[in-house]
């Protein structure tokens, strides 16, 4: 038998379709009912559907009003505020593209962006780095009044057109703008039966940032499509006081990136009853953090698979456990297959490169303005990943690492490519080199090995990285060498500079 799952596709997105009027729908029924609670040790600042969604809606009017037409693309470069999603949703509403990039990002990587978008406007928040421009840019002077004009309608049409942008980094090194379409949020719907188990009585509470994607999906967007409750803490909030905030808010769902859990668990915790289960993502969770949570609270973690270009399509779940040493199997309605270098499925228990059929309503339409790197990522009928892996009998999935050098830090995944770079030429160094090194159980962080005359300053080099890659792309490790592993050919055989990692 050959490495495939297609149990039959998911049901087709409506022919006529807004990504934000499906997301608010389930609330615009229930308007009195909180949609959001912005946590804090104190007191939480809550919004009701009825409030959210004439923010959104007002929204679209306040940038209608400002001179931007459908189909035009809106910069965001906003903080960890609620101005986040409600200007996300906003746009999407009324047929403008938005564009989430994270606070993190420093002036050079957002001028570059800037560059090749070309915005008809940015949205600005406090303290955020942005370049000087012509383009209008609104501050939330200007933004934030917008949540109290009249409600535009919904700009409804095809949902293949495309409803917005996100940045992932290339395999080339380049951050790649990967386009999608509003059909996108539909394909969620598998995730919430399949990895979340997510009810209209869940309050789900998500560690992460408003600007984070992680965050943006599961944290808001889906709670709001099935109607729940979204819990989402203050900006700077201790992960002393995470656990702390569930019991007080009563969270069913507690979802984060590994890291996150591990710092909960620093701690002690209190009982947590209303608690059912937890989600992870972003990077693989370690078997120990896993063992530990259980043990903390009783309650499982269920972990998923995805990237940018299809957001999670593999996973467990309360309802499907991961067989151990799996990632989980396909959810329901996806087509998944392990692919040989034919392209062709390999049989049952071969590894080969995880691949999703083109017609998942949650593939991406592909990188703007790269037209050649989306097709070289196809293949027949198959979106070929990069990753490598195995699919059992029962479609269980062995993952078995990338297929190239992408490093993951934190829960990002970042181009060794993209930050060798942007370090290029650096004072005193001839050559450079990154990869992501385990520190410890579960923990990677991003090293670079130089070779220069003389040993350099460490924090000499930080501040360097700092003012030209965002915090998570920057170096932890600053390893001086006499060269870099090259093979005979010259090529640098990265994995090799695992050899020279310090103790």
């Amino acid at each position: 038998m050959l490495s495939v799952f297609d149990e039959g596709a998911f049901a087709p997105c409506p022919a006529r379709f807004n990504l934000a009027a499906h997301v608010l729908a389930a609330g615009a029924a229930t308007p009195d009912k909180i949609a959001l609670s912005i946590l804090r040790p104190s007191a939480a600042e809550h919004w009701s559907y009825a409030r959210l969604i004439a923010a959104v809606r007002g929204t679209a009017t306040g940038l209608l009003q400002a001179g931007l037409e459908p189909g035009q693309i809106l910069l965001l470069r906003l903080g960890n505020t609620v101005d986040f999603p409600i200007s996300y949703l906003g746009a999407i509403a009324a047929g403008i593209v938005p564009v989430p990039t994270s606070s993190q990002l420093t002036e050079p990587e957002v001028a570059r962006i800037v560059a090749q978008l070309s915005p008809a406007a940015i949205l600005l928040g406090e303290g955020i780095a942005c370049p000087a421009t012509e383009i209008p840019t609104h501050t939330p002077e200007r933004f934030t009044p917008w949540h109290d004009l009249p409600p535009a309608d919904y700009a409804v049409g095809d949902p293949e057109r495309l409803a917005y942008i996100i940045y992932t980094s290339g395999t080339s090194g380049v951050p790649r703008a990967v386009a999608h379409a509003h059909r996108a949020i539909w394909a969620r719907q598998m995730m919430m039966e399949d990895w979340y188990g997510l009810r209209t009585d869940d309050r789900l509470l998500h560690a992460g940032a408003f600007n984070w994607t992680y965050t943006l999906g599961t944290g808001l967007m889906d709670p709001w499509t099935r109607g729940a409750t979204a819990l989402i803490p203050k900006a700077g909030t201790d992960p002393a006081q995470l656990a702390v905030l569930m019991k007080r808010n009563d969270a069913s769902i507690f979802a984060a990136a590994p890291g996150v859990f591990r710092q909960v668990l620093k701690f002690p915790l209190p009982p947590l009853p209303e608690l059912r289960h937890a989600l992870s993502a972003g990077e693989k969770l370690s078997d120990p953090i896993r063992e530990r949570w259980r043990a903390a609270t009783g309650s499982e973690i269920y972990e998923a698979f995805g990237m940018s270009e299809c957001s999670t399509f593999i996973s467990e779940s309360p309802e499907r456990p991961a067989a151990a040493g799996t990632l989980g199997r396909p959810q329901s309605g996806r087509r998944v297959a392990v692919l040989g270098p034919d392209n062709a499925p390999v049989p049952l228990g071969e590894a080969g490169t995880l691949a999703v059929h083109r017609t998942d309503p949650g593939l991406m339409l592909g990188y703007l303005g790269a037209p050649e790197e989306t097709r070289a990522r196809f293949a027949g009928d198959w979106f070929r990943t990069g990753d490598q892996a195995a699919m059992a009998e029962d479609a269980s999935i062995s993952y078995l690492g990338r297929g190239d050098d992408m490093m993951n830090a934190g829960g990002y995944r970042v181009s060794p490519l993209e930050v060798e770079a942007a370090l290029a030429g650096l004072p005193g160094i001839l050559e450079l080199a990154v990869t992501d090194l385990a520190v410890k159980e579960g923990v990677r962080v991003i090293a670079a090995f130089y070779v220069a005359e003389t040993e350099l300053d460490p924090d000499m080099l930080k501040a360097a990285a700092a003012q030209k890659l965002a915090r998570y792309k920057q170096p932890r490790a600053w390893v001086r060498v006499e060269t870099l592993p090259r093979n005979a050919n010259g090529k640098l055989r990265r994995k090799a500079l695992q050899l020279f990692a310090p103790e």
